[in-house]
């Protein structure tokens, strides 16, 4: 890791308020339950949004409520689409949560983490105003 990126996280991990990257990046690999980005590597799971990435509390599914991802609904202005990688698995979003996107304007799609972490990279390489929430795989 650089050395600016880890002196950055470790103000990171110091302060919820600031992301663990000021900025978006690729995602380079994911599994073993984390993610490697921007010359550095992270276990847990992340929110990543246009000014930075961020670590996310959620670990499966069933954590996932209004209240966790309200940093995607107060950033809705700034984005066109979200993605929600959900783990190993195909899921479907709760009609509750996928209602609150529409009311926001923000389109939402949910699918599996490695589909996410594809997509997140192929959009943001695209200069696209994406966000996503990605849940750590083991």
């Amino acid at each position: 890791m650089e050395a600016g990126a880890l002196a950055y996280r470790k103000m990171a991990e110091n302060d919820s308020n600031t992301p663990h990257l000021p900025r978006p990046a690729l995602i380079e690999a994911y599994g073993n339950g984390g993610f490697r980005f921007g010359g550095m590597s992270h276990r847990g799971s992340l929110l990543c949004f246009p000014d930075g990435i961020w670590t996310w509390s959620v670990a499966s599914i069933g954590e996932l409520t209004t209240s966790s991802l309200q940093a995607a609904f107060a950033r809705a202005d700034q984005l066109d689409f979200f993605l929600i990688g959900g783990g190993r698995d195909p899921w479907v979003l709760p009609e509750r949560l996928r209602q609150r996107f529409a009311d926001m304007s923000l389109m939402v799609d949910a699918m599996p983490t490695g589909a996410a972490v594809r997509t997140w990279n192929v959009l943001l390489a695209e200069n696209r105003r994406v966000g996503a929430a990605l849940i750590a795989v083991e």
